[in-house]
C-alpha cells in the first residue's frame, strides 16, 4: 500500500492522540490505582442462619466454597503465607476449614501448640478476605462428650482471641460415631452456651450421627434431627459425603434434608470415603450441582500433599514450598476441586 499523503498522515495521528487522550481519561475504574474487587467477608459480612439458609449480613442467602486443611499436627508446612495467597487470590476460595484433630497426636498432646496454631490459621485467612471454620477434629473415640470439657477451654479461648472478627464459624464436633442422636445433642446443647457467652454472632456448626451423614451410614435418617433438632438459634448440621462411596441414598438425604434443616457440607472428597483410589467426578459433579441449586456451602478435604489421592498437592509440594498458584502441583483431585472454587460467586449485590 502506498504511503498517505504528509497532511493526511499528521491528520491521522493527531486523531489517534486525541482518541488515546480521551480514552485515558474516560477509562474505568479497572485501571491502576483502583480498589481491588471486595473479598468474600467484606461483599457478606457477619453471617447468620435464616431459615434453612446461610445469610450474610444483609439476609441474603449466599454459598461458601472452599477448602479444608488436614490435620495441623501433620500438615502445617503445607498452610504457609504463599499457599494461603493461592488459595485466595488464585483458587478464589470463601472459606478455609481449620482441622485441629483432639487425638491423633492433635490437641490433646499440646494445648497451647494446637490452639496458637489455629489462632495463626484465623488472623491469616482473616486477612486475606476469607471465612474461617474452626473445626474440632473429634473422630476417635466417637462420643463428642468424651472431649467435652477440653473443648470448652479450646472454644472460649478462640472465642476470646478473636473477639470482634465477623469470619468465623464454629464447627464443635467433627463426625460423631457409634453414638445416638440425642447424645450428640446434648453434648451441642452443652457447649453452645460456652461459645456464645463470648461470641453471640457466629453461627456453629454440629456434627450429626454415623460420622456426619445425617445418620446414614449408621441405618437412619435426617429424620431425627428433623424431629428432634438441637435447643439454639444460628446454627447449621454437617453432612459429609465421599463420591466414590457414597452415593443415591446419601445423595437423596442431602436434598431432602436441606429442605428442611440448615445443612453444611464442612467435608467431602471426590474418592472413596478414606479419600483414597480413583476420583469419581461425575458423582462429585451431581452433589456440587445439587448444592449450588440450594444454596448448600461446601469445603473439600483436603488442602494437604498427604499421599492419598484426595489431598490436592503432589506429594512433596510443600516441603518445596510450592509452587503455590497454578496447577502444576496439582493432583488431578486438586486441578478438578480447583477449577470448581474459582468459578465465580453469586454473591448478592450490596
Amino acid at each position: 500500500m502506498r504511503p498517505a499523503r504528509t497532511p493526511r498522515r499528521l491528520a491521522a495521528l493527531t486523531a489517534a492522540l486525541g482518541g488515546l487522550l480521551l480514552a485515558l481519561t474516560s477509562a474505568p475504574a479497572a485501571t491502576a490505582g483502583a480498589p481491588a474487587a471486595a473479598t468474600p467477608v467484606e461483599a457478606n459480612g457477619q453471617l447468620r442462619v435464616c431459615g434453612v439458609e446461610l445469610c450474610n449480613e444483609r439476609g441474603s442467602a449466599i454459598q461458601l466454597r472452599g477448602m479444608s486443611s488436614h490435620g495441623t499436627q501433620w500438615y502445617p508446612h503445607c498452610l504457609t503465607d504463599g499457599s494461603l495467597d493461592a488459595l485466595a487470590h488464585d483458587w478464589n476460595a470463601d472459606v478455609l476449614r481449620v482441622s485441629t484433630y483432639v487425638q491423633e497426636g492433635g490437641y490433646e498432646t499440646d494445648p497451647r501448640h494446637f490452639t496458637d496454631l489455629a489462632g495463626r490459621l484465623i488472623r491469616q485467612a482473616g486477612e486475606r478476605g476469607m471465612y474461617v471454620i474452626v473445626d474440632w477434629h473429634m473422630l476417635h473415640p466417637g462420643d463428642p462428650h468424651a472431649n467435652l470439657a477440653a473443648a470448652r477451654t479450646f472454644f472460649t479461648e478462640i472465642a476470646r482471641r478473636n473477639a470482634g472478627r465477623n469470619n468465623i464459624l464454629y464447627e464443635i464436633a467433627n463426625e460423631p460415631n457409634g453414638v445416638s442422636w440425642s447424645r450428640i445433642k446434648s453434648y451441642a446443647e452443652q457447649l453452645i452456651p460456652v461459645i456464645r457467652g463470648v461470641d453471640p454472632d457466629a453461627p456453629v456448626l454440629i456434627g450429626t450421627r454415623a460420622w456426619s451423614s445425617l445418620g446414614v451410614s449408621e441405618g437412619a435418617d435426617e429424620s431425627e434431627v428433623v424431629n428432634n433438632p438441637v435447643r439454639a438459634s444460628n446454627i447449621m448440621y454437617t453432612f459429609h459425603f465421599y463420591a466414590d462411596s457414597h452415593r443415591e441414598e446419601y445423595l437423596a438425604t442431602l436434598s431432602r434434608a436441606a429442605d428442611r434443616i440448615p445443612v453444611f457440607v464442612t467435608e467431602f472428597g471426590t474418592q472413596n470415603y478414606a479419600g483414597e483410589g480413583a476420583n469419581d467426578f461425575a458423582m462429585s459433579q451431581r452433589y456440587l450441582d445439587l448444592m449450588a441449586a440450594k444454596k448448600i456451602s461446601w469445603v473439600n478435604w483436603n488442602f494437604s500433599d498427604d499421599h492419598r489421592s484426595g489431598a490436592v498437592f503432589s506429594t512433596g509440594t510443600c516441603n518445596a514450598q510450592g509452587p503455590w498458584a497454578g496447577t502444576a502441583s496439582l493432583k488431578p483431585a486438586g486441578v478438578w476441586i480447583r477449577d470448581r472454587i474459582r468459578t465465580p460467586d453469586r454473591f448478592p449485590a450490596v
